[in-house]
């Protein structure tokens, strides 16, 4: 069992206030996503679950036990695949693990094969393609022996048609191995695929001003976009987010 929960968190930088009381919770193998506008705070929302900033005030709890500044906490994906060049594939899927316990070859290399990489296992980053890379950065969290995973934007640097090939490729991942997970994006209808649950975040001092309950079967298929619930959801958050833009 894996839970993250955020109890009226709030940080400062410089006297300005980025964040205000901000609630949230993420439930045992939850897909939750969090939306806002560019600066809201989504980034600093993940420093802070990550331990590298201490809140103002509020509490951290990963399965009850308060997490406040503690690194090595939740597996971490940024939006840059940020995979060493002078690493394997397979060398840098393992690193994370290398870092807390002995590393697991077979399953690092099952999880490859599972990835479509398998055949670059040997191959080095520079090697790959941008998607290729993120998957790789993908599996190199799923293995690292934290169970709660923070996703930043990890596909915005893709074209439109890769993005989707890794929107469907993540879900199918995800739906076998069932991690909790807390997703930044800035893409609605991403969010709006992948989540359980999307969270939107207003300007700054940002909190959670609005919540949306995705109910959309599982597994999804990317037709799901096109039926008139989805449009009608999108139509729903894009309206939120505008408000807060307005405001």
């Amino acid at each position: 069992m894996t839970t993250l929960e955020l109890v009226n968190i709030s940080k400062k930088f410089q006297s300005q206030p980025v964040l205000t009381d901000v609630n949230l919770k993420v439930g045992n193998g939850e897909f939750v996503s969090l939306l806002g506008p560019s600066g809201s705070g989504k980034s600093t929302i993940f420093h802070l679950i990550g331990g590298l900033y201490l809140p103002d005030q509020g509490s951290i709890r990963l399965d009850d036990q308060e997490i406040n500044g503690q690194k090595g906490s939740i597996s971490y994906m940024p939006q840059t695949s940020s995979l060493f060049p002078w690493r394997t594939v397979l060398e840098n899927v393992m690193l994370g693990a290398e870092l807390h316990q002995k590393p697991d070859k077979q399953r690092a290399q099952e999880m490859l094969q599972r990835a479509g990489l398998h055949a670059y296992s040997e191959a080095y980053p520079h090697e790959l393609s941008g998607g290729m890379r993120q998957r790789v950065a993908f599996v190199r969290s799923m293995l690292s022996p934290q169970s709660f995973l923070c996703l930043d934007e990890p596909f915005s640097a893709l074209d439109e048609f890769t993005r989707l090939d890794m929107q469907k490729w993540l879900l199918s991942i995800w739906e076998e191995e069932r991690p909790s997970v807390l997703f930044v994006t800035h893409n609605i209808e991403e969010a709006i695929f992948l989540s359980d649950r999307i969270l939107v975040l207003g300007a700054k001092p940002a909190q959670v001003k609005a919540e949306f309950t995705v109910d959309f079967a599982r597994p999804r298929k990317e037709e799901v976009m096109l039926t008139t619930g989805f449009l009608q959801l999108k139509k729903d958050i894009y309206q939120t987010l505008r408000g807060e833009l307005d405001d």
